[in-house]
C-alpha cells in the first residue's frame, strides 16, 4: 500500500461509520482508548469505536511510516479531530497487515490524548 492510500484508509477510521470500521478493522485487533475500560480486542474493539459518533474532519499530522517486512505497516501520528463544536486532538499508532492482494485490516490501534496544556508553560 503506497503512502496516499495508507493515509486516506487511516483518516477513513476517523470519518466514516461503523460499516468502515467492520470493513478494515480485524477481528483479532488489539486497541487501547481513551476511555474505560481503555485495552480492548476483537469484537469489543470494533463495537467500541463504531458506537463513537463520526468526525466530520480528522487532520493527520507528524506522520510516521515503518514496513518492518512485506504486508505490514506501522504507522504513528498526532491526529486533531472535530464535528458539532467538539475537538479532540490524540497522538496514535496503527499496525495494518495485508490479508490479502489489496486487501489490508487494522491490528492495532492505540490513542494517546493531546492534554490541554497550561497557561505558564
Amino acid at each position: 500500500m503506497d503512502d496516499d492510500r495508507l493515509w486516506s484508509f487511516e483518516q477513513s477510521l476517523w470519518t466514516e461509520g461503523p460499516d468502515n470500521y467492520r470493513e478494515k478493522v480485524d477481528a483479532e485487533v488489539v486497541m487501547v482508548l481513551p476511555h474505560p475500560p481503555f485495552v480492548y480486542n476483537g469484537d469489543a474493539a470494533i463495537d467500541a469505536v463504531a458506537a463513537t459518533p463520526v468526525w466530520a474532519q480528522a487532520d493527520l499530522t507528524e506522520r510516521q511510516v515503518s514496513r518492518p517486512q512485506e504486508g505490514l505497516i506501522v504507522i504513528g501520528y498526532r491526529v486533531k479531530a472535530s464535528r458539532d463544536g467538539e475537538a479532540y486532538e490524540a497522538h496514535c499508532t496503527s499496525t495494518i497487515r495485508r490479508i490479502e492482494h489489496e486487501v489490508w485490516r487494522v491490528v492495532q490501534h492505540q490513542q494517546t490524548p493531546v492534554l490541554a496544556q497550561s497557561a505558564t508553560s
